[in-house]
Order: C-alpha cells, then structure tokens, then sequence
C-alpha cells in the first residue's frame, strides 16, 4: 500500500471511479471491498486512516485475487485530499426523506449513478464510511452528493462490505465490456429458424384440422410465448423435428 497524497491541484486522470474507505476499523472488511473491485472491474482503491493491513492478516485472506493487484497498489490519503481531488459520492443507507436538509437529501440510487456518472468529466470516488456509524455528517457536509441503496425500511443498514459490493455491482457497466455469462444475443437461435418453427407449427395445425377461424390467434400465442422463451438453436431445431414428425404422421388406417 502505498501512502503519498495526492498533490493538491493535480487530479488523476480516471476513467472510472475510484473506491474510497474512510476509517474502517476491520482489515477484513476493506479485503472483501478490494474483492468486490476485482469482482465487478474496479481497480482503484484510496483508503482514509485505515486500520493495518498485514499481508499475513485477515484483509489479504478476504481479498481472493484481489490481493495480488488492487489491495497492495492501495492509495493511503487524507479526507481533505479525496474531497478536493474527487467528484465524491458518499454512500450511506440513512437519508432525509425531504429537501428541509441537504445534508443527506437529494441522493441516488447505485443504479441511477450507473446512468448519470458517465456525464461527469471529473475523476470521481465513491466513498464508504467507518462500521457501525457510516460517514458522519461533518464527512457528508463536505461531499458532492449521496447514494444510498433501496433496502427495508424497518433495517436498511448493510455490512460495510455488503453495501459495497451491492453498489459496485450496479455501477459494473461502467467498468466492464463483458462478464463471465454468455453473450444472449449469439445464444438465441437465428431469425429464419424460429420462422421455420413457426411455419411447421401452421402445418401442424392444418394437418390436425385446428378450427380455421382459431388459427391465427392460436399462431399469435405461439409467436408470443417463443418470443419470451429465447429459444437457443438447438431448442428450435428439437422442437422443428418433433413438429415435423407429427406433420407427416402416417395416415391411420
């Protein structure tokens, strides 16, 4: 972990936000945020009075791989250097639920910040505070605006780590070209396919002597549920020969 403050006036150029922990009290905690950075493809990690992170301890036991890259490339700075070198947006499940205090209102959701921090042309920092108390007004006075994520009303405080990994999972598509899952839009069985399937499901109905009148509302229900169901090409080929074998059944005797 490296500890040289940023120089006042010389903003990082970044892409991405950064992940800034202000004075967690658990090395644990702050290994399974630099997991959750490996996870959803954030590499920047700025930690404000952190507690000791011993290569032995438990930061590096909770990091997974995050421990060979984003852990040990760690920035220690000060508050005052992350709020004046960041665009901040301190993360925090209690808010205001009117504009009679800015302190904590108006706020986003993570999922609203994955839309409108692409528009932000300042390096930004998401910022999570200490256990138990979160980042404390004075903190929040001093910070650019507020995300909180949607949770029960009667219990909406998360683990530090969990918040953490509930927002940099929604905040990914700012991160990530692709994930480990495969590409839907490959997987989905071509156009002329599915029409084939469409067309040998007609047959059947003309060959089973389905009331005329009932056809094409029968077809529609058809196209619609095929439609939702996403059908890979081997489904719609499967389904294409069974449709083909009970089209030319042999006649009964």
């Amino acid at each position: 972990m490296t500890d040289e403050p940023i120089p006042d006036g010389s903003p990082p150029s970044r892409t991405t936000p950064a992940v800034a922990v202000v004075d967690a009290q658990s090395p644990g905690n702050v290994g399974t945020i630099a997991r959750a950075m490996k996870n959803f493809g954030f590499e920047d990690l700025l930690l404000v009075d952190p507690p000791e992170l011993d290569p032995d301890g438990e930061a590096y036991g909770f990091a997974g791989h995050a421990r060979e890259d984003v852990l040990p490339n760690a920035d220690e700075i000060s508050f005052d250097s992350l709020v004046e070198n960041y665009h901040t947006i301190g993360c925090t499940a209690v808010t205001n639920e009117d504009d009679h205090s800015h302190m904590r209102f108006p706020y986003s959701t993570p999922a609203e910040l994955a839309d409108r921090l692409p528009t932000v042309e300042s390096p930004t920092a998401l910022v999570f505070g200490r256990e138990g108390v979160g980042l404390t007004n004075a903190e929040l006075a001093r910070i650019d605006e507020i995300c909180s994520i949607p949770a029960n009303a009667d219990y909406p405080v998360l683990n530090l780590g969990q918040a953490a990994t509930i927002t940099l999972y929604e905040l990914q598509s700012l991160t990530l070209d692709e994930t480990q899952l495969p590409d839907l839009e490959r997987v989905r069985a071509p156009e002329p396919t599915v029409d084939r399937l469409y067309d040998q499901w007609a047959a059947l109905l003309e060959e089973i002597n389905h009331p005329e009148e009932k056809r094409e509302k029968t077809m529609r229900m058809l196209r619609r549920v095929f439609g939702r169901a996403d059908l890979t090409e081997r489904e719609a080929n499967t389904l294409l020969g069974l449709l083909r074998r009970a089209t030319e059944r042999p006649a009964e005797d």
